[in-house]
């Protein structure tokens, strides 16, 4: 089954206790951030100390809920412009708002989850595979049908294998 607006929103409304994803391109292509990417290009940079959005309010009220959203991005070196977009637009004010962000970065080492495709993992129980082409546009959001329990095996490598988003900036 496909997820798309009403119905993929409705994913992480229903947080029991936790929303997990797995990255894993250098780049996603995402119409809504054309902008916001072409602003980084030129230089503007956003305080994450004095960012608020919906979505960091959202973070808080889950941990102030004692729920937890968390994500594993797997890069390697030299980061891509996207990536580092990313990490200043999204992850340094996310992480700060309570999102459990962490960095795999495999430059120089094996991948521990060669071949694992993105997905979300809500509540260690249900899967949905982030479909993509190569150059990072998104084709569909699925919902796995199968045992999770691969899944959740590869959240805790990806877990176990992983340092803290702050503490790889600082790095």
């Amino acid at each position: 089954m496909l997820l798309d607006g009403d119905e993929w929103r409705a994913m992480f409304r229903r947080i029991q206790s936790e929303a997990w994803r797995l990255e894993t391109l250098p780049q996603y292509r995402v119409p809504q951030e054309a902008g916001e990417l072409e602003a980084f290009h030129k230089g503007k940079r956003t305080d994450p100390h004095a960012y608020s959005s919906a979505y960091t309010e959202d973070l808080k009220r889950l941990g102030a809920a004692g729920k937890r959203k968390g994500r594993v991005h797997v890069v390697t070196q030299p980061l891509s412009e996207y990536l580092r977009f990313e990490f200043s637009r999204y992850y340094a004010p996310h992480a700060l708002a309570g999102e459990d962000i962490r960095i795999l970065d495999v430059t120089g080492r094996e991948n521990p989850l060669q071949g694992v495709q993105d997905f979300w993992l809500f509540d260690r129980s249900t899967v949905v595979l982030m479909n993509y082409e190569e150059d990072g546009t998104q084709i569909n959001r699925a919902l796995y049908e199968g045992d999770p329990s691969p899944f959740i095996e590869y959240q805790r490598i990806a877990e176990a294998e992983s340092v803290p988003f702050l503490e790889y900036v600082k790095g």
